[in-house]
């Protein structure tokens, strides 16, 4: 009896053992890179070796910390659908101090080579850096371009002209530290008060109207010049034309000898032929 005790006392510590072993390896993920912390002893911090893809001894107090090195998407936005389920819209102000929001559409990577840099700067993997620090650049960013600008110019013609300024800002913060802003876009519409919207359809539309008459106006009158211009050269020609039979009355014969077929016209009546009988009395 004693020694089936004992035999399942080894048993027991055998499977805890192989439990441990089991929990002492880390695994690096195809598309990732992994680093290696050690929390103890004489070697702990953030390993300068940049793991590949595969399984690795991680003995209790190390772990493997784990970064995207391929495109990765994630959309900032107010709906739950989307991101997280905060709302993680942006809000910012254009210069006269009118609030507006928006949604926003990040595209990143992080550069394997210096991804113990970007761990050592931010202390968190990638989940946190786009809940932390990613996000707090893009909002800053954002505001500060966008105190610069009127409204009008934020919803209109300079809506891409702002956002690419924002991904230029951010990206120079976040490349010294392989982190790759690869692309921003907007993930909806600048959302801006329903009575401001209106004001600047309005001004749109009548804007747009009145370049549509503009152009209408200088049709007009480019077709009028046109036909001006035409009647004057019509004028013209007629005048040398006259001018020159004038001079030589004889061109009207020759120009009816070219255009003649050789066969005399005939008629009931007496006489001589029009001008081609004078010509052959010559």
């Amino acid at each position: 009896m004693r020694r089936l005790g004992l035999i399942g006392l080894a048993v027991v510590g055998g499977l805890i053992l192989l439990s441990i072993l089991l929990g002492s390896f880390g695994q690096v993920k195809p598309g990732y890179v992994g680093l290696k912390i050690n929390q103890y002893g004489s070697g702990a911090g953030i390993s300068s070796e940049v793991l590949g893809v595969g399984t690795y001894f991680t003995p209790p107090g190390t772990t493997i910390q784990e970064f995207p090195v391929f495109t990765q998407n994630y959309t900032y936005s107010a709906s739950k659908s989307e991101g997280s389920n905060d709302n993680e819209e942006f809000v910012f102000q254009d210069k006269s101090g009118l609030t507006m929001s928006t949604d926003i559409g990040l595209s990143y990577s992080v550069n394997p080579e210096k991804a113990p840099i970007l761990y050592a700067k931010f202390r968190t993997d990638a989940t946190g850096l786009l809940s932390g620090q990613i996000r707090n650049i893009i909002r800053n960013a954002l505001t500060d371009r966008a105190s610069q600008m009127n409204v009008e110019d934020i919803y209109g013609p300079q809506k891409a002209t702002l956002l690419a300024a924002v991904q230029k800002d951010a990206q120079a913060y976040f490349a010294p530290y392989g982190l790759n802003i690869e692309r921003l876009n907007y993930a909806g519409e600048i959302r801006v008060p329903e009575s401001v919207r209106a004001q600047i359809i309005a001004r749109v539309s009548n804007e747009n109207a009145a370049l549509a008459a503009q152009a209408a106006v200088a049709t007009a009158t480019a077709n009028a010049n046109a036909k001006i211009e035409a009647a004057k050269g019509e004028s013209e020609a007629n005048r040398l034309l006259a001018a020159s039979i004038a001079a030589s009355p004889q061109i009207v014969e020759l120009k009816a000898i070219e255009k003649w077929d050789g066969v005399l016209p005939t008629y009931n009546g007496g006489g001589s032929l029009p001008f081609i009988g004078d010509l052959r009395k010559k």
